[in-house]
């Protein structure tokens, strides 16, 4: 049975463009390998951390939503720790009320790009 997950990550602030995309891609691979499927993903930009992580202050952060085996999150988060552009991360696996309420923010900001 496939479950519900949220992976936010933090990678270095000194990354080029290019480099951040690579490493999205990256872990989106890592997801696709484990048969696993690409709900949604949010590139949230370069902020400000609430503290200090390697004397820097600020990352760039990203969100991927995704379907999958429980196996898969092994793999994801050993790749994220073995990545030297990846300052924190955070795997959450959704339960169902949090799962819709990820989709209703998800269609109410789409409703809302829509109209403008």
């Amino acid at each position: 049975m496939l479950n519900n997950y949220e992976a936010v990550f933090i990678t270095n602030p000194v990354l080029s463009a290019p480099q951040m995309k690579e490493a999205v891609d990256k872990f989106k691979g890592i997801i696709a390998e484990g048969k696993g499927e690409v709900i949604h993903e949010e590139d949230w930009g370069l902020r400000k951390l609430a503290y200090t992580i390697q004397k820097k202050t600020t990352g760039f952060y990203y969100l991927i939503e995704f379907k999958s085996e429980g196996e898969v999150i092994n793999t994801l988060e050993t790749e994220f720790r073995r990545d030297e552009r990846v300052m924190r991360f955070l795997t959450v696996k959704l339960n169902k009320y949090a799962f819709a309420y990820a989709e209703k923010k998800r269609s109410l900001k789409q409703k809302k790009n829509e109209e403008e």
